[in-house]
């Protein structure tokens, strides 16, 4: 339930989402476990998991939605090995060399032979539609994998209009003046680690971890030209995470405390906690968007 990466987008047309309408567009795109024959599959599952029973979960005008993604198992060393073994075999006994085709061909069927007894594994990817704040969160610090969710879900709706966050001024002439200052705009904290390296494709990159950023060591490799890329905060005494100049979050954390807003529904009834921590989540999520945006000088405008 609580997002861990954030991979944000947004919406560059105005969208609207019926959460019937979505559910009934994700039904196509059901999630099915791999046949025998089947590489990988991928599809839309129960958004809140084993306990959910539908595809989106929708509170306050929010949707959730989750992709499940199942793989086979085949170690590429395998298949080398067994490709090998039948080539030296074939041209053994028909004293020839074979064609780069005629291989290619042989390790299709190889792998059709090793799929029924590969083994599996799933993984899952969640997202949060935010239409009040236009924005999609996509809890994954992998642009890759969010934007293969993001594509089932444009082929489920037909389209999606958007387009990665990115904002007016670079976030690492942001993140450099705050290290350099010593001085976070509120509600945000600077934490102990930083990553900082040149624009140069030439220059060193440097990390610091459980550091006072403030000492002249950090300060003067902001002085000889590097920029802060990589900057620890805390989002009031809520969220710690990890602000990106790529604009992505990593390493997001919600307090103890802060989680413990729901400790009173309690979980005799696990439904109903996963909606609560679902609210408190999204609104939390949406506060944290709308000053990252406001600190960080504004989203780009669209082109």
């Amino acid at each position: 339930m609580w997002f861990k990466n954030l991979t944000v987008y947004r919406f560059n047309k105005p969208f609207s989402v019926d959460p019937e309408a979505l559910e009934k567009s994700l039904e196509d795109f059901t999630f099915s476990p791999c046949s025998s024959q089947d590489i990988s599959k991928f599809g839309f599952s129960n958004a809140l998991g084993k306990k959910g029973i539908s595809l989106v979960h929708s509170a306050s005008g929010r949707h959730l939605i989750c992709a499940t993604k199942e793989e086979k198992i085949l170690p590429g060393q395998v298949i080398k090995e067994a490709l090998e073994d039948k080539v030296a075999q074939i041209e053994a006994e028909e004293d020839r060399k074979l064609a780069k085709k005629e291989k290619d061909a042989m390790k299709e069927e190889i792998i059709m032979t090793l799929l029924p007894r590969a083994f599996t594994r799933r993984s899952q990817i969640h997202a949060l539609i935010i239409p009040e704040i236009e924005m999609i969160l996509v809890d994954s610090s992998s642009a890759a994998k969010s934007e293969e969710l993001l594509a089932l879900l444009r082929k489920a709706l037909g389209s999606l209009p958007i387009i990665p966050l990115s904002f007016k001024a670079p976030i690492e002439s942001q993140l450099t003046d705050w290290v350099k200052s010593n001085s976070t705009p509120q509600p945000f904290i600077m934490q102990d680690e930083a990553e900082l390296k040149t624009d140069s494709d030439e220059g060193g990159i440097v990390r610091f971890k459980q550091q006072n950023l403030t000492e002249d060591e950090v300060l003067a490799h902001i002085e000889v030209g590097k920029q802060v890329h990589k900057l620890a905060l805390h989002f009031g005494q809520s969220i710690a995470f990890l602000m990106q100049s790529d604009a992505g979050i990593k390493r997001l954390k919600f307090s103890e405390e802060f989680r413990a807003g729901n400790d009173e529904v309690g979980t005799e009834d696990p439904m109903a906690r996963l909606d609560a921590d679902f609210a408190l989540m999204g609104s939390e999520l949406i506060a944290l968007m709308n000053s990252l945006v406001e600190v960080l000088g504004g989203v780009e405008d669209t082109i």
